[in-house]
């Protein structure tokens, strides 16, 4: 994106710009380096405003709340596009979700199990669903719940168990934690086949690419963690029909935020600049409190050594600290900052209603051009009681 600076001037500030045309270079390079039978599947919770865009570039979205599945229903998503997963499924988010004709779900649990076949059997149908396996956190089950689940399927006439869904974390840079999962469910596929007698197993694995935010890190190949694990996707995707699910590998580069600095100072020997963002808007995973420095992009090059600044947001507390010393050109009221590399996650997860600012407004840059996907939110309006 070379215009994200009048972009800026045109829409205001703070905003982010999601970049479609970057995005689906991306994906369709991912497409290249992994195997043809290995299915893609995107995790709308690192940024629901890529639905569109990714709607042509992936074969399944992960849900994982009634909230994400209505916004795919406002978005036209077909309805056997969605995977409906999360770990609070409760009898009215299955039954919604069936009713809008969501046929894939996940069970993270022996409750799920129970609440899908009741729900399927009244509506005189068979749903087929993934287990989900535990990691060793809240999510998913152990092996004795999984197995008892398969000891038992005659007890859940109306679901047909057709594999695993397993994922441990984001951002790993060693691939051998990968590659022993990748080795754990090919084994697991096997004993499915051989002690249960599948004929094929679907298996959904998370892999948690690392993707590298900050500015000492290596970008020359952002890709390279997927090119050294694909050979040992490929030789899973032999034993099961395989899918990868990711959002943040896939969508963080084509994202960008833009922020105005409204003030500059020096308080005891530290520069700052007050910005009309702040961490409300912005959460870099590994950031350490604004320790570690994203890139960042000026609007205007001046003059002049360049210095260390202590980016800081509009918000009233020590905390609102984007990065603690980010060397810079010098700044001045008005320049525009752009973080780069920001389109998974903080779009939709940083606290944005503390103190009643106002919500970044949304630019989608396509390929026909850029347009407004929502406007500025007053948070205000949100935080206090009575009629709406």
């Amino acid at each position: 994106m070379d215009n994200l600076f009048s972009i800026a001037e045109r829409f205001g500030t703070p905003c982010f710009v999601f970049d479609e045309v970057q995005l689906e270079a991306r994906m369709r390079a991912v497409r290249e380096i992994v195997p043809k039978a290995v299915g893609l599947c995107y995790s709308i919770k690192a940024n629901p405003f890529l639905i569109s865009a990714m709607r042509g570039l992936v074969g399944t979205l992960e849900v994982c709340s009634p909230g994400e599945l209505e916004i795919c229903r406002q978005m036209g998503v077909p309805a056997d596009m969605v995977l409906f997963s999360g770990v609070n499924k409760t009898k009215a988010d299955v039954e919604h979700a069936m009713d809008l004709g969501v046929t894939h779900f996940t069970c993270e649990s022996p409750l799920h199990i129970r609440l899908i076949d009741e729900a399927a059997r009244a509506r005189g149908r068979v749903y087929p669903v993934l287990l989900r396996l535990t990691a060793g956190s809240q999510f998913g089950m152990d092996e004795r719940d999984f197995f008892a689940a398969l000891d038992r399927r005659a007890d859940t006439p109306n679901i047909r168990i057709e594999g695993v869904h397993y994922f441990s974390g984001t951002q790993r840079k060693k691939l051998d934690s990968q590659r022993k999962e990748l080795a754990m469910l090919a084994e697991l596929t096997q004993k499915l086949k051989t002690a249960y007698g599948f004929e094929a197993v679907r298996v959904e694995y998370g892999p948690g690419l690392y993707f590298p935010y900050f500015n000492h890190e290596d970008h020359s190949d952002t890709l390279a963690p997927l090119r050294e694990l694909a050979p040992d996707l490929g030789a899973l995707a032999e034993r099961c029909e395989l899918t990868i699910e990711m959002g943040r590998f896939f969508a963080s580069e084509c994202g960008a935020y833009l922020t105005r600095v409204i003030d500059t100072k020096v308080n005891c020997g530290t520069a700052y600049a007050i910005l009309d963002g702040g961490i409300h808007h912005v959460n870099y995973l590994g950031g350490n409190m604004g320790m570690r420095v994203p890139i960042i992009r000026q609007s205007s090059v001046r003059e002049g050594e360049m210095q260390p600044w202590a980016l800081c947001g509009s918000l009233c507390t020590t905390a609102d600290v984007l990065v603690r010393k980010a060397e810079l050109h010098p700044l001045d009221q008005g320049d525009i900052l752009a973080f780069m590399n920001i389109g998974a996650y903080s779009v939709t997860e940083g606290p944005a209603l503390f103190l009643s600012r106002d919500m970044p407004s949304i630019i989608l840059h396509g390929k026909g051009g850029d347009r407004l996907a929502r406007g500025a939110v007053h948070s205000w309006e949100l935080n206090h009681e009575g009629e709406r």
